[in-house]
């Protein structure tokens, strides 16, 4: 059964502890350091306010040991402002969180609270899943390394680099379980590799 860390600092974390526990993960929430234990075998990263959680991050001494953790090929999901804790680039911006996902992101792409929306999309590997977006950004440019699991709009909504999944929709406030249960699958592959 894997283990995965949930950042619970601010956001919809508590949906993914529920997503991921109806999968049979066992789900742990992290708001300090001592939270982030080598035990874990991923970890998500809510949706919420991106700017509050970056700081929370760093007020709380999280933001580096997490950085270490996925620059070391820990498996990390991201959805809304998981996505933008994890990209390099910004559109709008030159600041950056974890900057490990070789991705550029429009920041609030699809509008402010009025532009929320939900769709319905192919997401590959998966099949059609239902689609919130809150606020939600898209990506505007990917890496030579990255994968484009979704679309919305004509937008890139979804993305894979190695270990790293990212959404910049919701998927935790559907009944659906596939991109969850897609993330899990990339646990197990990375848990179950040779050393």
């Amino acid at each position: 059964m894997p283990r995965i860390g949930v950042l619970a600092v601010q956001g919809a974390f508590a949906e993914h502890i529920r997503m991921l526990e109806r999968l049979g993960a066992k789900a742990a929430e992290i708001r300090k350091p001592g939270d982030f234990t080598p035990d874990l075998d991923g970890i998500v990263l809510p949706g919420g306010e991106s700017t509050a959680m970056n700081r929370l991050l760093r007020e709380l001494e999280l933001l580096e040991p997490i950085r270490g953790a996925l620059l070391r090929g820990m498996p990390a999901f991201g959805t809304c402002a998981g996505l933008i804790l994890l990209a390099k680039r910004f559109t709008d911006s030159g600041w950056r969180h974890f900057g490990v996902l070789d991705i550029t992101v429009c920041r609030h792409g699809f509008g402010r609270q009025l532009g929320s929306f939900r769709a319905e999309g192919e997401f590959a590997g998966v099949g059609r899943v239902p689609m919130v977006f809150i606020r939600g950004p898209y990506i505007t440019e990917v890496g030579p390394g990255v994968e484009v699991l979704a679309t919305a709009r004509d937008k890139i909504v979804a993305v894979r680099q190695g270990n790293l999944l990212a959404t910049a929709f919701h998927p935790e406030l559907t009944d659906d379980t596939g991109v969850h249960a897609c993330f899990l699958r990339t646990v197990g592959e990375r848990k179950n590799a040779p050393a």
